[in-house]
């Protein structure tokens, strides 16, 4: 609570600077009052630094913002996602207030994405980046088209992340349906054998599979399975193509 009291003080008399130190003292202060606020945040940070929630929220919406504004329009579909991925997980009334927040970071600010990738990987878990991929391909594909400008602002944060490339190009080929998608999603050539793709599905499922992030939010669950749907769906189609049994 203090953190949104020091966000409002700071933007009425220093505008959105304000409002961001504000609200970074804020959580500070809140996580000082409570050593067990938090809730599943907490789960799916390193064991080396753990970052408050407000600073995950904060930074989480400068990287949106980065896909927003990554082809030189800012899509109101896109921000509409935006906004109801925080609803859901946050809901209405703690949301419209990060938003408040959010509004001025994507009309008036440059955020560093090297910096913020630096500072999530620093204090978060490798899945939980994953899904902050996902997340962020999510927003690009709001509109129905991932463009290549987001494309490739995604890959360079998801490099900033540590993320293994084929991993990102595995989360990419769920939005980009190309010939041989199928294949990039379960990470291997069209040229594996059955064997190969068989085992590959059983370690791409193991992988995303929804259990491994039931500690954190509902929607960071439901990104989980839906990749897991995106798993099941290569490996029919490759099944299908091959006659696999």
């Amino acid at each position: 609570m203090i953190k949104w009291i020091a966000a409002i003080l700071g933007y009425t008399f220093f505008r959105f600077p304000g409002a961001l130190l504000g609200f970074i003292v804020g959580s500070l202060l809140d996580a000082t009052r409570s050593k067990d606020s938090g809730g599943s945040f907490k789960k799916i940070f390193s064991q080396q630094e753990q970052v408050s929630p407000g600073d995950f929220e904060l930074n989480l919406l400068s990287l949106s913002s980065i896909v927003i504004k990554a082809d030189g329009v800012i899509n109101q579909t896109e921000l509409d996602y935006v906004r109801q991925y925080f609803v859901s997980a946050y809901g209405k009334e703690r949301a419209n207030a990060t938003f408040r927040t959010f509004n001025d970071v994507i009309k008036n600010r440059e955020i560093s994405a090297h910096r913020i990738c630096l500072f999530l990987t620093q204090r978060t878990r490798y899945e939980a980046r994953l899904q902050i991929l996902h997340f962020l391909f999510g927003i690009a594909n709001a509109d129905g088209h991932v463009s290549e400008a987001e494309a490739s602002e995604i890959q360079k944060m998801a490099g900033f992340m540590r993320v293994n490339f084929r991993d990102f190009e595995s989360i990419k080929a769920m939005f980009f349906k190309t010939a041989d998608h199928a294949y990039k999603i379960l990470e291997i050539e069209k040229t594996a054998t059955d064997t190969e793709v068989k085992k590959a599905y059983r370690t791409m499922a193991k992988k995303y599979h929804p259990d491994k992030v039931q500690h954190m939010d509902p929607v960071h669950i439901k990104g989980a399975e839906e990749k897991f749907k995106e798993v099941q769906k290569a490996y029919e189609k490759i099944q299908k193509e091959r006659g696999i049994n």
